[in-house]
């Protein structure tokens, strides 16, 4: 269904509306802890370009924040988990179906080292002593949007916070 001039005006101020709320929350937080490992962590200056669908993922991952969290959840409106969100955000923002679990997701894409990593990107944890059993989206600046647990919500977090850190696992890219 095509959009009407109106709506695609909308969704353009809203897409800036989250890209300027994300870039706020970066200017305004304070620094977390130095990651275990440098490999974890990133740089300011990315060697590979941010694709338009990459950015797509990321306005409308940022688009989510504050939705609930539900295990087994597959869209908003019922609570998305972790690998649910991620589906749901490729599908929408990029037509990229990525089914599964976090796990199965760590199998597809590229692997990106830390320094490579840049918004849009796949980050996998190991939050239940089990290889990549948590998943989110890096948005920039060492900050990721994930679908926590039981008790919350979708967020924004820093890989270089103690826990992520202690258990960052690898980064998949799925746009090159």
């Amino acid at each position: 269904m095509a959009l009407d001039p109106v709506c695609r005006a909308f969704r353009a101020v809203w897409r800036l509306s989250a890209l300027l709320a994300a870039l706020g929350l970066a200017a305004c937080g304070t620094p977390g802890p130095r990651p275990v490992e440098a490999s974890r962590s990133t740089i300011a200056h990315p060697s590979r370009e941010v694709s338009p669908l990459a950015q797509e993922v990321v306005f409308y991952a940022l688009g989510l924040l504050d939705t609930g969290y539900r295990f087994g959840g597959k869209n908003p409106e019922a609570g998305l988990d972790c690998s649910g969100m991620v589906s749901y955000i490729y599908d929408r923002a990029a037509g990229l179906r990525l089914m599964g679990s976090a796990a199965d997701l760590a199998q597809r894409g590229r692997p990106v080292g830390g320094s490579d990593l840049r918004p849009g990107d796949l980050v996998f944890f190991n939050t239940l002593n089990r290889p990549y059993s948590h998943v989110g989206i890096y948005i920039g600046d060492n900050r990721f949007v994930h679908a926590p647990n039981s008790r919350g919500k979708i967020r924004v977090d820093r890989l270089d916070a103690r826990y992520y850190a202690e258990r960052f696992e690898a980064a998949r890219t799925m746009f090159d």
